[in-house]
This record gives structure tokens, C-alpha cells and sequence, in this order.
């Protein structure tokens, strides 16, 4: 993570939505997947999947997206319907980097779902993080299409497993927003003696 302190990442992190389309190098991609590989699972499953789509690779996720818009949209023909799908496929390639995080659960006696999915959300958060720490910009983008069936068979994943996030990652091309949030104290119980 460099010399970043973890609170000043922690605090300092936002949603980067636009992003310069230069390549980041392979070290900084392997070492966002490292951080995400380490987040806590219960039973140690390490339940998450990472599909890293880079260049032409995004076409993959170009032609989901394009798919599901065409779906919901039965009604266009011709142009129309090109010019929606040219659209919505060109959402994929926002930035150099898409990292999709599957959650593939294990079937393991004692294992709960839903603590699989919180796995794979805790490990989507270490990689914001550290692409954070690392100086890059990265949005965790979700929504209606991500879990739509034709996005689970973009990358393949079985009956049981999930899409959890979509990262954009990339060279921030964007002035830094600044942070709000509303006092911890506001949500915040203390049970004590």
C-alpha cells in the first residue's frame, strides 16, 4: 500500500467514475487482486472470483450489457436498436481495467450463504482500497444488469455462484470528490454496564 496509512485510505477513498484510458500496469492489477484475496471468509472458503478484462477482453461484458438493454428493450428494430446496443456495450470500456468479482459459495457443512457473499463484498472493499493507496481511481459499479443470468453467463459461473461487483479501475481523469458522511455517533448504540 505504499506509505498510505490504512485510515488515510480508508477516508480518502472515493468513487472514481472517470477514468484516463492508458493501461495500468500488471504489478498494480496483481497487487489489487492480492488485497482482495485476503479479505476474511468464515470457514475459510475464500469464496471469491476474479474475471480481469483488459483491451478486447471488455468485449465480453460489452456484449452482456448490450444484451440485457436489448431484453427490456423489444420494442426497437434497425438503427434503433444498434444505436442502444452500441450504447450500452460501450459502458464496458469506461476504463482499462474491469474486474468483475464473482461470489462462488462454498457447499461445505456449516457454510451460510450469505456470510459467502459478505466475504466477497469485504474483498471487493480491500481492492478499492488499495487501488486507492496505489493512486488509482476505482468505482464498484452494480445494478440491475449484474445480475441478470446473461451477465452470469458472460463469465461462466454456475447456478449457485453470484455477481458481486463490477470494478472500473484506472488512472483518475476527474477532480478528487470530497468526503461526506453523517457522525458515527448518529448509528451507534453503546451497550455497556
Amino acid at each position: 500500500m505504499g506509505n498510505m496509512r490504512l485510515n488515510e485510505a480508508i477516508r480518502g477513498r472515493r468513487s472514481i467514475g472517470r477514468v484516463k484510458q492508458e493501461p495500468i500496469t500488471r504489478e498494480h492489477i496483481e497487487e489489487v487482486l492480492e488485497a482482495g484475496n485476503w479479505a476474511p471468509s468464515h470457514h475459510g472458503t475464500e469464496p471469491w472470483r476474479f474475471f480481469v478484462m483488459t483491451g478486447k477482453g471488455r468485449q465480453a461484458l460489452a456484449d452482456a450489457y448490450a444484451d440485457i438493454a436489448s431484453e427490456a428493450a423489444p420494442q426497437l428494430t434497425g438503427e434503433e436498436l444498434e444505436a442502444m446496443r452500441a450504447k450500452q456495450a460501450a459502458k464496458a470500456f469506461r476504463a482499462p481495467v474491469v474486474i468483475a468479482v464473482a461470489v462462488s459459495p462454498s457447499d461445505r457443512k456449516g457454510v451460510i450463504r450469505i456470510e459467502e457473499f459478505a466475504a466477497a463484498h469485504a474483498a471487493v472493499q480491500n481492492m478499492l482500497l488499495t487501488a486507492h493507496a496505489l493512486g488509482l481511481g476505482a468505482i464498484w459499479r452494480s445494478g440491475e444488469p449484474m445480475y441478470h443470468p446473461r451477465m452470469k453467463q458472460a463469465f461462466q459461473l454456475t447456478e449457485k455462484e453470484e455477481m458481486v461487483g463490477l470494478l472500473y479501475m484506472g488512472i483518475p481523469d476527474m477532480p478528487h470528490p470530497e468526503g461526506k458522511r453523517k457522525p458515527a455517533a448518529d448509528k451507534t448504540v453503546w451497550m455497556t454496564d
